[in-house]
């Protein structure tokens, strides 16, 4: 039985039910399937009700709270918190959003007590400004919004029962809006096209949806916000609050797993040379120290940003700083750490049936997540320089 150092919060995620998780995560990645058994543990278990209001009859953690578990999970399954993620990022965001007085999406937190599914539909190809550009046309009808365009990465694409999604309105050219909206699996207009075969975090089954004017009633509509940075409000800020931070969690828990298989190996690794395991050989001991050292420096840089926003400090326009800058150092450490693990464990870590090969193919994925390099250096440059990040040229 393996125990993570990384105890999570309160006790609903036993370590028996981990040790599963961790059973099942080759088998999963191996075959590309959706990880359908974790799910239904954690559905069972009132997991997804992490982040709902007790007032509401969830378990009414915070973000800083569902962070630690969120760690946890992926330190025995990646993909597995990966994709749960993905429904924190909607019922966390409206949490908050219900304990400062906006109940508009209360109604989302009483579904998800009643066992709905919250999923995400932000990403487009053509657009690397995700939640605040898109691709998708957002149409005015009688009673609600057609959307029509394609969304990818759809993590928990067989089991959720609501899609958050958004498209760009643009009936007035010189006052474009976003439209976020939630779809309800029996809508009617879209279709899932099974596309997701890839390098890592395949358990996800993060497919792909086409809306061919997918009808999504007003009670479904979350927010219409200006289209851009401009349209950064609550809700907004939220979703990345909510879901740049569960990103950074997961790779937390896979660079925490990965100094463990390490040190595990090189205590029990010989050579011809050594009259002692490699844990005495001083390239391994200078190897070990820099993945240690890197993940205490992006450990309390999670912590921090989790908790105050947790405690609602407020940061103004720097909290969007903290998060995306806060989400690349978090990764770019994780990358690193991984990198040196399967450095350290030498050739038997590019077998299938070492644990570190699906754990640095999962790791690569967290630069693909929003912010990605470019994006995280512009915002960041922009914001700290007092540029208008809306202000066009957008380059120049």
């Amino acid at each position: 039985m393996v125990e993570s150092k990384l105890s999570g919060f309160g006790d609903i995620l036993k370590t028996d039910m981990m040790n599963r998780f961790l059973e099942r995560a080759p088998g999963y990645d191996k075959e590309n399937k959706f990880f359908q058994e974790d799910f239904d543990e954690l559905k069972e278990s009132g997991y997804l009700l992490s982040a709902v209001p007790k007032e509401l009859g969830g378990l009414g953690m915070n973000l800083a709270q569902v962070s630690q578990n969120q760690r946890r999970i992926a330190y025995y399954a990646p993909a597995t918190s990966l994709a749960v993620g993905m429904h924190f990022y909607w019922t966390g965001l409206a949490a908050d959003m219900w304990n400062s007085g906006d109940k508009s999406l209360e109604w989302m937190l009483e579904e998800t007590v009643a066992g709905h599914v919250l999923a995400a539909g932000h990403a487009e190809s053509g657009n690397d400004l995700p939640g605040i550009m898109s691709t998708t046309k957002a149409e005015k009808v009688e009673g609600g919004y057609r959307f029509t365009g394609r969304k990818s990465f759809g993590s928990l694409s067989p089991v959720w029962t609501y899609l958050g999604l958004h498209g760009i309105d643009m009936s007035d050219p010189d006052s474009p809006k976003i439209i976020h909206g939630f779809m309800p699996r029996d809508a009617e207009g879209y279709s899932i096209d099974e596309v997701w075969d890839t390098l890592g975090m395949r358990a996800t089954c993060s497919q792909d949806t086409i809306l061919d004017g997918a009808f999504i009633p007003d009670k479904y509509i979350g927010r219409i916000v200006p289209a851009g940075a401009a349209g950064i409000d609550q809700f907004v800020l939220g979703i990345f609050a909510w879901g740049l931070m569960c990103f950074s969690s997961v790779y937390y828990g896979i660079a925490q797993r990965a100094i463990d298989l390490t040190i595990e190996s090189v205590q029990s690794k010989t050579s011809v040379a050594l009259t002692r395991s490699m844990a005495h050989h001083p390239e391994v001991q200078h190897a070990v120290a820099s993945m240690v050292m890197e993940l205490e420096s992006i450990g309390p840089q999670l912590d921090r940003i989790t908790e105050e926003w947790s405690n609602g400090v407020d940061h103004g326009h720097d909290w969007a700083i903290k998060i995306i800058g806060g989400k690349y150092k978090i990764v770019e450490g994780a990358w690193k750490i991984v990198d040196t693990a399967l450095d350290v464990m030498g050739g038997f870590g590019i077998f299938k049936q070492s644990p570190i090969e699906r754990i640095w193919r999962d790791a690569r994925l967290g630069r693909i997540h929003p912010g990605n390099y470019a994006l995280s250096h512009e915002f960041v440059a922009k914001i700290a320089l007092g540029v208008n990040p809306d202000e066009p040229p957008r380059w120049g």
